[in-house]
């Protein structure tokens, strides 16, 4: 069954933002001398909110300094966002035929609206989706199935016939959490999505546009 609508996440998935979000991440924990690791950036990707705060907390030493080092981390990584927020593999084609198709778009971020608005600018993706969600507009951040929910109502879709894409175990519980089938397409070395439908190397692979009801890219 082909679906009525398709969400996007946006960081590592729709836009290579993770390039950001590591220098920011990088540059943050050089500020209070931490080396920044492999094993931290796997734990921070998809976090956000309270969840983000409270590993920041451990991984910098700073108990109950959360939320100022999430103001700090948010400053740092919208600089470096403005700089440039290139596409991921296979994105651009990838909403464009299902553009084409007339499939209602969707993209469910945990990030904040100004940095989503940002990124999505900087790509020349602004027009990209017909709704977008962000972290800071639902009362959840993911896992919760909250911004997937609010797209799904927004495009006026069921979420049991909608199609998630995430990069994240931390999205990939939300799209579920929200009835959703998955596909999971991790960005970063070492992330498994064993809980996604459908698990892809890039959003080139024939599979995600076969269960799209798509052509396999060329």
């Amino acid at each position: 069954m082909l679906p009525t609508a398709v969400i996007f996440d946006n960081d590592g998935l729709t836009l290579d933002t993770e390039q950001a979000w590591t220098r920011a991440e990088a540059t943050l924990f050089a500020r209070y001398e931490r080396p920044f690791t492999e094993d931290d950036k796997r734990d921070l990707i998809g976090s956000a909110g309270p969840a983000a705060a409270a590993k920041l907390e451990r991984m910098l030493g700073r108990p109950g300094d959360g939320p100022r080092i999430i103001d700090e981390l948010h400053d740092l990584v919208m600089e470096e966002v403005r700089r440039g927020a290139p596409t991921m593999p296979g994105a651009r084609e990838l909403v464009a035929a299902l553009r084409e198709r007339g499939m209602p778009l969707g993209l469910a971020s945990n990030s904040p609206r100004a940095f989503v608005d940002a990124a999505l600018e900087a790509a020349g993706m602004q027009d990209a989706f017909d709704v977008t969600i962000a972290g800071d507009e639902v009362p959840r951040h993911k896992p919760a199935p909250d911004g997937y929910l609010a797209a799904a109502r927004a495009l006026g879709a069921d979420p049991g016939h909608c199609i998630a894409l995430e990069d994240s175990n931390t999205g990939v519980a939300a799209a579920k959490a929200a009835g959703m089938f998955v596909i999971g397409v991790p960005s970063f070395p070492g992330v498994v999505l064993a809980a996604a439908d459908l698990v892809a190397e890039s959003l080139l692979a024939p599979a995600v546009h076969a269960a799209l009801g798509l052509r396999a890219a060329a």
